[in-house]
C-alpha cells in the first residue's frame, strides 16, 4: 500500500475512534465557544487597540477563541493522546506492525489539524451569527488559511515533542497544561493585550509563537492591515525547531 493511501486510511481510523469518545469529541468543541461566551459576556463590550488599530472586542474575541480551539486540537490534545498512549502500550504495538511509524504519527497530526480546521469553522460560524464577525475573503482567506497551516503544523510538532519529556500519563496534564497556559493569558487568548501591556509581556509574546498565532489569525480573520508575514514565519521556525526536538525526545515505550 502506498505511504499516502496509508495515512488516508490511518486518519480515518483516528477520527473513527476520536468520534466514538463522544463526551471528549463534545467537550472539544464546546470549550472554545462556552469560553467565546463568557469573555463577550464580560469583556465584550468596549474596544482595544493594538499596534494603533482599533479592535471591537467581541468580534476580537470570535478570531482568539478560534486560536484557542487549534492549540487545543493540535498541541494539547496531541501531546495528551501520545502520553497516553505510549503508556497504555498502543505505540509499542505499533512498532511491531508492519505500519511506518512516520504514517502513525502523521495520521496524529493531520487529524488534530481537521479537528481544528473543524473547530475555527464552528467558531466562525458562530461569530457571524451573533456578533456579526467579518468573514475573510480574497486574500485575507489566503493569509488565514495559510496561517491556520503553517499554526496547525507548529502546534502538533510542539505536543510531539512536549510528550517525549512527559514521564508518564499521569504527569500529561499538568505538564502539558503548565507549559500552555501562562502563554495564553500574555499572548491575547483570554486577555485582550494591548498597547499598554508592560514590555515584558511583549518580549514573551515575540519570543514564543502563540502570541504570534494569535495576531495573524486575528488579523487575517478580521481583515487587518496589521497582518504580517513575520509572524507566520515565526511559527515557521517554531515548526522546525519543534520537530528536531521532537525527533530527539521521541518515545515509543514507556519508561520503565
Amino acid at each position: 500500500m502506498s505511504a499516502p493511501r496509508l495515512l488516508a486510511r490511518q486518519v480515518r481510523s483516528t477520527n473513527t475512534a476520536f468520534w466514538r469518545n463522544p463526551a471528549s469529541a463534545f467537550f472539544t468543541f464546546v470549550f472554545p465557544l462556552l469560553f467565546l461566551v463568557i469573555f463577550t459576556t464580560l469583556l465584550g463590550k468596549g474596544s482595544t487597540t493594538i499596534g494603533g488599530i482599533t479592535y471591537d472586542n467581541a468580534t476580537y474575541y470570535v478570531a482568539a477563541m478560534a486560536s484557542f480551539g487549534v492549540i487545543t486540537a493540535c498541541y494539547t490534545n496531541v501531546a495528551m493522546s501520545i502520553v497516553f498512549a505510549r503508556d497504555a502500550g498502543v505505540l509499542k504495538r505499533v512498532r511491531g506492525t508492519p505500519m511506518p511509524g512516520g504514517a502513525y504519527l502523521g495520521a496524529r497530526v493531520t487529524h488534530a489539524a481537521l479537528v481544528g480546521a473543524l473547530l475555527v469553522t464552528v467558531t466562525a460560524v458562530f461569530g457571524v451569527v451573533a456578533y456579526h464577525t467579518h468573514v475573510p475573503t480574497g486574500m485575507d482567506l489566503v493569509r488565514f488559511l495559510v496561517t491556520l497551516l503553517v499554526g496547525s503544523g507548529c502546534f502538533a510538532a510542539i505536543g510531539l515533542a512536549v510528550s517525549g519529556i512527559v514521564p508518564n500519563a499521569d504527569a500529561a496534564p499538568p505538564i502539558v497544561n503548565a507549559i500552555i497556559l501562562p502563554l495564553l493569558f500574555l499572548s491575547g487568548i483570554f486577555l485582550t493585550i494591548g498597547d499598554d501591556a508592560p514590555t515584558w509581556v511583549n518580549v514573551v509574546g515575540d519570543v514564543f509563537p502563540v502570541r504570534h498565532f494569535v495576531d495573524a489569525m486575528r488579523d487575517s480573520f478580521l481583515g487587518s492591515p496589521a497582518f504580517t508575514w513575520t509572524d507566520v514565519a515565526v511559527m515557521g521556525l517554531w515548526l522546525v525547531g519543534a520537530a528536531l526536538v521532537a525527533v530527539r525526545t521521541f518515545r515509543w515505550e514507556a519508561r520503565r
